[in-house]
């Protein structure tokens, strides 16, 4: 039987990551540690309403993942978050995800147990993916701008967002999602490298290194601001729409 379209475009995918982690080892062998622009590997065309599909766990993107995580694990880079966390919280999810979202900085939970957005926020999300979106969040990403919880669950400080800024970047170079949405204005404006409020940036795409991003609220806001829930969803149905769903 001939190859699907889906798979047809895996295989591209996968191919083209490959030759990526071999750039990043041969960068890594050569002592550059800071990688700056990562070169964009063009994603392959998947249909439109498709969720990720389970794939073998020691494919190419699962093994490159890893590698960046034990790279997490062992960071000093920030003393003082590397002195007061229990525990890296590299990210969770599908390694062929079409969706990432990518929120702040860990809480005392996710903390606590090593896994992103766990706790009250965390099932919050769950109920945007799940109930909302009608997918399942193991077929999204999830990942946060900062991989150690900041003391007091504080705003990362602009310094501890660039040094962890590489891991960002080559998480997401790994993943080569189709779309990316922004939870709150802390991931937005990092991942964007703006000033502007989450309030200007929200209810359109923006652009990193050619994948659409989407920038909405934080679950914690909606929490604690339930009338913000509204706009949310506006922002979450221009997403659906533009993934096809």
């Amino acid at each position: 039987m001939p190859a699907g379209p889906y798979t047809v475009g895996m295989m591209q995918k996968t191919q083209a990551v490959r030759a990526m982690v071999q750039r990043l080892e041969s960068l890594q062998r050569a002592g550059v540690t800071h990688l700056g622009k990562v070169p964009q590997v063009e994603p392959a065309a998947t249909p439109a309403i498709e969720p990720a599909r389970d794939q073998p766990q020691s494919d190419v993107q699962t093994a490159a993942l890893a590698a960046v995580a034990r790279d997490v694990a062992a960071c000093t880079r920030c003393a003082e978050l590397a002195r007061t966390r229990k525990h890296t919280v590299f990210g969770a999810g599908s390694p062929h995800a079409r969706l990432v979202f990518v929120g702040e900085a860990p809480g005392v939970d996710e903390d606590r147990q090593g896994e992103p957005f766990i706790g009250r926020a965390g099932k919050l999300l769950t109920d945007i993916i799940e109930k909302g979106m009608k997918l399942r969040r193991k077929d999204v990403y999830i990942m946060n701008i900062l991989r150690c919880r900041p003391p007091g669950n504080r705003n990362p400080l602009p310094a501890e967002a660039a040094n962890c800024r590489e891991f960002l970047d080559r998480q997401l170079a790994v993943i080569q999602p189709e779309f990316i949405c922004c939870l709150g204005a802390v991931a937005a404006q990092n991942l964007l490298e703006t000033t502007a409020p989450i309030g200007r940036l929200r209810g359109r795409f923006h652009d990193y290194r050619g994948i659409k991003v989407l920038c909405t609220y934080h679950p914690a806001y909606l929490l604690r601001n339930p009338a913000a829930k509204k706009p949310t969803w506006d922002d979450i149905k221009l997403l659906m729409a533009e993934m096809g769903g």
